[in-house]
C-alpha cells in the first residue's frame, strides 16, 4: 500500500499565485477578503450579515479552510439576496489598494516545495495528489487512496502519494501515467503548476478525480472546472445529506463499465451539476436516478431531471480525463461496482500506450 510522501517546511510563499494581483472584489476568495483589516471593515459596514451566515470557525484566513472555496457573491446567494448591496460592496471593495501584505497572504496557501522523488523506469507510475486548502475530509481521502493503492498492486503499478504541490512539475509529470486528484479541495497551484498540469493532460497524460475534487462553491480556475472536469457543481443534499439512490450504468460507458450491472443502490451525498457533461462532449459512464432520492439542497431543489451524470470520461486534448462523483462515504472506496469502475477508469486513464485519447 501507498504512503503519502513525507511532507517538508512550507518554503517562502510561491510568487506566482493565481491571485496575487487580483482586485478586491466579492468574487475574491472570502479568505482574502478576511485577511484584510481594510477589506472586512468595508464588508462589516456595507453588508455586516454576509460574514455571519458561517460558524466563525469556517471564515479562517488560513488554510485549509471553507473560506479558500467560496466567494462573497456564494455566501450573497445563501441568504437573501440583495443585488444592489452586493454591486455596492463589490464597488468599494475595488477602491481598496492591494498591499504587500495582501499579496503575502494570498500566497501563503500555495506551495513550490520541491518533491524530491524516486521513481522506477520499468513500471507505469500512479501520482495521487492530495494538497487541499479548501475542505479536507480525511477518512473520504485515506479510503480513496488505499483503493488506488490496492489496483496498482493487482496491476504492477507503481504508485506515489504526495500533498505537495511541488509535484506537479514537468520533470516529474514526464515520468507519470495518470495524475489522481484524491479529493482535492481549494485552488491549490502556481501559475506554474497549472501549466505543467495542463501541459500533462492535453499532451496525453492521464488524470482521475474523485468526489470532492469537483464539489467546491467556487473555482478559481476555469480550464480545470470547465474542460478538465467539465461540469459545475450547484449542491448535495442536505436533509439528509447521506441518502441511497439507484445508480445507474450508462450506454456511454464503454470498457470503464465493463462487468458492471445496469443499476446498484448506494448510499452517498450526492453531487448535481449545472449542467450535464455530455453536453460538453463527455461520455457518461453512470447516472443516479432522482426518483430514488431526495435532491434538495440549501438552495432548494437541485434536480438535473432525467439525466443526471454521476461518473463519467473525457478527452482533453490528447488527454484522458476521468471524474466519480461518489465517494464521500469511505464505505464506497471498497464497494464493489466504485472499486470496478475506478480500476476501468485508471485503465483507460493511461491508454495502453497510446498518447491519443479515444473514447
Amino acid at each position: 500500500m501507498a504512503l503519502p510522501a513525507q511532507a517538508a517546511p512550507l518554503p517562502t510563499p510561491a510568487i506566482d499565485c493565481p491571485l496575487r494581483d487580483a482586485r478586491f472584489s466579492v468574487d475574491l476568495p472570502v479568505m482574502d477578503i478576511v485577511a484584510s483589516a481594510d477589506a472586512k471593515a468595508v464588508v462589516a459596514r456595507i453588508a455586516p450579515a454576509l460574514l455571519t451566515r458561517l460558524p466563525a470557525g469556517l471564515l479562517r484566513p488560513a488554510a485549509p479552510n471553507f473560506s479558500a472555496l467560496v466567494s462573497l457573491r456564494s455566501l450573497d446567494r445563501l441568504g437573501e439576496s440583495d443585488p444592489r448591496r452586493l454591486a455596492m460592496l463589490d464597488r468599494a471593495l475595488r477602491r481598496l489598494p492591494i498591499r504587500p501584505d495582501d499579496r503575502t497572504s494570498r500566497c501563503a496557501r500555495y506551495d513550490t516545495v520541491s518533491a524530491n522523488l524516486v521513481l522506477p523506469s520499468d513500471k507505469p507510475i500512479v501520482l495521487i495528489f492530495e494538497r487541499m486548502t479548501g475542505y479536507r475530509d480525511g477518512p473520504a481521502v485515506e479510503a480513496a487512496r488505499f483503493a488506488i493503492a490496492a489496483i496498482a498492486e493487482r496491476r504492477g503499478w507503481h504508485v506515489v502519494t504526495i500533498d505537495r504541490a511541488g509535484a506537479i512539475d514537468p520533470h516529474i509529470l514526464g515520468r507519470v501515467s495518470t495524475v489522481v486528484w484524491n479529493n482535492v479541495s481549494g485552488d491549490v497551484l502556481t501559475l506554474s503548476q497549472r501549466r505543467a498540469l495542463r501541459a500533462f493532460v492535453t499532451r496525453g497524460g492521464g488524470f482521475l478525480a474523485t468526489h470532492g475534487a469537483a464539489g467546491d462553491v467556487d473555482y478559481f480556475w476555469d480550464w480545470y472546472r470547465d474542460r478538465l472536469i467539465g461540469a459545475r457543481f450547484i449542491g448535495h443534499p442536505l436533509n439528509p445529506q447521506f441518502q441511497d439512490a439507484k445508480v445507474l450504468r450508462d450506454d456511454q460507458a464503454g470498457t470503464i463499465g465493463a462487468g458492471l450491472p445496469n443499476s446498484w443502490t448506494m448510499r452517498d451525498e450526492w453531487y448535481s451539476f449545472a449542467a450535464s457533461p455530455r453536453l460538453a462532449g463527455a461520455r457518461v459512464v453512470a447516472r443516479i436516478d432522482e426518483g430514488t432520492y431526495t435532491p434538495v439542497g440549501r438552495q432548494g431543489d437541485i434536480r438535473m431531471g432525467a439525466d443526471h451524470p454521476i461518473a463519467w470520461k473525457r478527452c482533453v486534448g490528447r488527454g484522458r480525463s476521468f471524474y466519480s462523483a461518489i465517494g464521500h462515504l469511505p464505505q464506497n472506496y471498497a464497494a464493489p461496482e466504485h472499486v470496478r469502475m475506478l480500476e476501468q477508469a485508471l485503465v483507460w486513464t493511461m491508454g495502453d500506450g497510446s498518447r491519443t485519447c479515444r473514447h
